[in-house]
This record gives C-alpha cells, structure tokens and sequence, in this order.
C-alpha cells in the first residue's frame, strides 16, 4: 500500500491528527442531519467552519461511514504535494506539464474482496431528508474509456439505488461520460463503467476538473498523477472490460446501456437529494440506468460519502474549479484564483490579479472570457494581489473600500443555472424581470493603476501565502 495521501484515502486518513478526527455511532437515517448539525459548514448552514473527519458507526456494523473528509481546504492541500499554492495560469501549466500516466498493477487492494453476489442495497448509502428519492451513493468517482480512442472519462455523479444491481445514475449533459453513453446507446452497445468509492484524494479533486480545457496529452487522471507527484495506480476489472482505480475502498463493476428509469423508489419524482447550493434538487423522471455486474472491496471498508452541500463539496468543486479558470495562455495578469464556498464551490468566484499598466484597467473583456468558459460562475470579484482571495473578509474589505457598486458591469444573455433559484422563472416574474436570462456579474475591487503607489494599506505586506 501506498504511503502518500493524494494516491490512497487510508494513507490519507492516517496522517490526520487527533484534532481532525471524531467518531460516532448514530443510526443509519440519522448520519447526515448528525453532521450537517455538528460538523458542516456554509452552504448547508450558516456556520463558516472547516469540517472535520467523521466516522460514523451504525450499532456495530461492519462498514463504518466517512464524512468530512475534504472539509478543509488546507488539509486536502496538504494531501496533494503538486497542487499550486496559487492558481496562475503559469503554475497550472506547470501543473499540467507535470502530468503522470497512471500505471498498472496485478493484485490491487481494491480486489482484496470479491463479493459471491452483487447487492449494492447492503452498502451504507444515506438517506439525506425524508424527502429524498431514495438513498444516494455521493461520492463514487466513475471511470470509463473511450472504446475507439482509449481516453478515459472520470467524474463523480449523484447514484440512486433502485436495486440490488441497480443504480440510476444522472449525468448533466456537458459530462464526457453522458458523451460515451450517448454513443454507445446510438451503436446499440454496452458501456462499461466502475464507480469508484473511497478513491485516491488526487483522483477525487481531478475527477471535478473542466475536461474540455485540458490539453490532450493531459487526461485527469494524467492530472491527478501531477497533484499526487507520482501515477495513480489502475487495475482491470473482474467483470467489465474498464479499469479501476486500485486504490479505493469500494468498487462496484458495471455498464450502462439503454435502460432507463425515474429517479424515484416509490412513486413519482420530486425531491432527488440535497443539491450542492444549499437546496433541494429536482429527481429525473428519466435517468439511465448503471447495471452492476460485480462488487469488489478492501478488507474493512470504509464507505465515504458527501452530504450534497457543505464545506467539503466545495473544496472539491472549488480547488478543481480553481485549476480549470486558470487554464489558459489569455489570463496573463491572472495571480489566484478562489471559488467561495458561498457559491458551492462553483458560482462565486474570487480572482487576485496584478496589473502590468493602463491597459490592464478594464478587467471586463477577462471576466467575459471566463464567464464563457464556466457556465456555473455567477459573480466575479476582482481584487488586488495584496488580498487574500481565501479570506472572505479580506475580499469584502476591498469591495468596501476600493468599489463604487454603481460600476458593477452586468452581462446578460447566458443561459440560466436551474439549480440556483435566483435564476429560475418564478424569482424573475416575482421580481418583475424578464424570464430566460441567467445574468453574470463582475465586481472590480482593484484599485485604479493610476492610483496604486497612492492607495495602500498601512501595514503594507503580501497578501498571506503569496508568492
């Protein structure tokens, strides 16, 4: 077994100190409101606090459920040795120019057990709020190659147990994996697939990352070998012709073909899960269907999960998220960049940026390029490299005291997020505003080139941990 953090969640979890950790047996249905009570963080309350690693035990049962893994943003930092301390443009393309192919091995731990029959109901999977369709699996990291080209689709999906070798799986329709689905339907052919459970950390953070962006010689698992600083580790499947990922806890073997069904257990689709916003999502009368053909583990199993909204989706969300603005040789002027946990890790986004003269002044044409790249971003904070995008209250101190709101520039004409209700039709017709238009807006919280020998803080110093 490995013994670095980014390449094995068990490695991970054991160089955690005391501090980090907590435990509790709590009944199964009761896991998820424990946490979101005790332990998580904006968006799913209002407590701006990291989360910590919760092992929950339900009277004794064998598999024990991790949550709050990610809740932190400097302790998945420390797990990942070649994550950039700032996202510039110029540090992610050292990142990608270090990108490792993942290598192969004959006896991984993931296949330590082989399950004598497929019963994907006996897993701990959550039931979020009485609401739910049905109990979700949150944080499996799905894997699958391209039959004719060999790239490799990795991304993480919402999964309903529908059955003993059953999931629903919803796959939004921007996703490489909803594009080999989609073509393996249209050829009347199987798709193979693992969903990875318990996966490296490196392979969790590279799985959320803009694929269109990347360059063709750097995959995402490429990538998670770059954030690890050395290969991610696969191994064939017992039961599908895919790979896995030879170092997760859990995996469940299978394909997705034709099939599909309502994102619902007992009756007609309404609620699907807690989304990562804060609010309830909408269940799909039509999702396709993963069968599950095999079920593989490590000995003692830990099953990990993530409750929809809190702070570590967004850690996920947001240090993927991070890399994939900075990608790009038309940031120039780019030095960090932070996604808020007040947008889920994806809608509210906090860019530093160091401007070189005059010409640099209208940040506008900058935020428009990166609002047509990221259709999540909502709202574009731009500050000074002497505020630390990491600390709310540094970037509002900036728009407070270097930002008349008046010049706040809107852009219209994007298409609207369904899951944030601001965006939907009823909040416009209830506002009086014209339905259909998902506005994107950009602050500028920089101090005027002109100005900048004029207006400094006091205690002039770099921003905390910059370079």
């Amino acid at each position: 077994m490995t013994g670095n953090p980014a390449n094995s969640l068990r490695a991970a979890l054991a160089a955690l100190c005391e501090g980090d950790r907590a435990e509790h047996d709590v009944p199964a249905d009761g896991i998820i409101a424990h946490f979101a009570a005790q332990y998580a963080g904006i968006p799913a309350n209002s407590f701006a606090r990291e989360e910590k690693v919760v092992t929950y035990r339900t009277g004794g049962a064998a598999m024990p459920v991790l949550l709050g893994a990610y809740g932190s943003e400097p302790r998945v930092r420390s797990w990942l040795p070649g994550l950039p301390a700032h996202a510039s443009p110029v540090a992610v393309a050292d990142l990608l120019a270090a990108a490792r192919p993942p290598h192969r091995v004959e006896r991984p731990h993931c296949q330590e057990l082989v399950a004598s029959e497929v019963d994907v109901t006996a897993l701990p999977a959550l039931l979020a709020t009485p609401r739910d369709a049905g109990r979700y699996l949150t944080l499996g990291v799905v894997y699958a190659r391209d039959p004719d080209t060999g790239a490799v689709a990795l991304s993480t999906h919402r999964m309903l147990i529908v059955g003993k070798d059953r999931l629903a799986i919803w796959m939004l329709p921007s996703r490489r994996l909803r594009a080999l689905h989609d073509r393996a339907v249209s050829t009347g052919e199987r798709l193979p697939v693992s969903v990875n459970i318990g996966a490296p950390p490196a392979a969790v953070v590279a799985a959320a990352l803009t694929a269109d962006l990347l360059a063709p010689t750097a995959d995402k698992l490429a990538v998670a070998g770059a954030l690890a600083g050395e290969s991610i580790a696969l191994a064939g499947a017992v039961s599908q012709d895919t790979d896995v990922l030879a170092e997760s806890e859990i995996v469940l073997e299978g394909h997705l073909d034709d099939q599909v069904t309502a994102e619902s257990v007992d009756g007609v689709p309404d609620v699907s899960m807690p989304e990562f916003l804060g609010y309830d999502g909408d269940a799909r009368d039509t999702v396709p269907v993963l069968t599950v053909t095999a079920v593989t583990t490590r000995r003692d199993p830990v099953y990990q999960a993530v409750i929809g909204p809190g702070r570590e989706q967004s850690v996920i969300l947001g240090l993927a998220g991070a890399l994939s603005v900075a990608m790009g040789d038309d940031l120039g002027i780019v030095h960090d960049v932070h996604l808020s946990p007040a947008g889920g890790g994806m809608l509210t986004l906090f860019l530093a940026v160091r401007k070189r003269s005059v010409r640099d002044e209208d940040l506008a044409p900058l935020a428009r390029r990166i609002f047509d790249r990221h259709p999540f971003v909502k709202l574009i904070v731009c500050v000074d490299d002497d505020v630390d995008v990491r600390c709310a209250e540094d970037v509002w101190w900036a728009v407070t005291t270097r930002c008349n709101l008046g010049g706040a520039v809107t852009f219209t004409g994007y298409r609207p997020l369904a899951m944030d209700p601001s965006q939907t039709a009823a909040w416009a017709g209830a506002r009086g505003l014209p339905a259909g238009d998902g506005q994107r807006t950009l602050i500028d919280a920089t101090v005027p080139f002109a100005l900048r020998d004029t207006v400094r803080r006091s205690f002039a110093m770099p921003a905390k941990g910059a370079a």
